[in-house]
C-alpha cells in the first residue's frame, strides 16, 4: 500500500589497518512497507507488553548500542518500526527505533496514511535520495 523511510542511519570508520592509513563506511535505511496487514485483536496486550518492558528493553538494547538516547534527560521514544496495531511485535530488537518525541509524533501520524488506500506514500521518492 505503500512504503515510508524511517531513518537513515550512516556509519564512518578511520583508522588504521596493518600501519596502513584505512576508512569504511556504509548506510542503512530502515523503512517500513504498509501492506494489507489485518488490524489486531490483541492490541492492548501488545501496548502493555511494550510499556511493561520499556525499561528492560532500553538497558539490553543499551549493552549493545551504547545508552538509549535522551534530551534533557528524558527518554526518547521507542517507535515499534511495524506497528503494534497491525502485529508488530512489542519487544523484537529489530522492531524498535529510538526517537525524539517530535520525530515520534510525525510517525504516529503519518502511519495511517500509510495504510489508507490512495495515500502519498504511494508515489515514488527521488531518485537520489542522498545528497551528502
Amino acid at each position: 500500500m505503500g512504503c515510508m523511510w524511517l531513518a537513515d542511519i550512516k556509519g564512518d570508520w578511520q583508522g588504521r589497518y596493518l600501519f596502513l592509513p584505512a576508512e569504511a563506511g556504509g548506510r542503512l535505511a530502515i523503512t517500513h512497507c504498509c501492506c494489507d496487514y489485518p488490524k489486531v485483536s490483541d492490541g492492548k496486550w501488545r501496548r502493555d507488553t511494550w510499556k511493561n518492558s520499556r525499561n528492560a528493553f532500553r538497558d539490553e538494547w543499551g549493552r549493545e548500542f551504547g545508552g538509549w538516547p535522551s534530551t534533557g534527560g528524558a527518554n526518547w521514544q521507542g517507535h515499534h518500526i511495524f506497528d503494534l496495531g497491525h502485529g508488530g511485535v512489542p519487544v523484537a530488537r529489530d522492531n524498535v527505533l529510538p526517537v525524539p518525541d517530535d520525530v515520534h509524533g510525525v510517525l504516529n501520524r503519518e502511519y495511517p496514511a500509510c495504510y489508507a488506500p490512495g495515500g502519498q506514500w504511494l508515489k515514488p521518492g527521488p531518485e537520489r535520495p542522498y545528497v551528502d
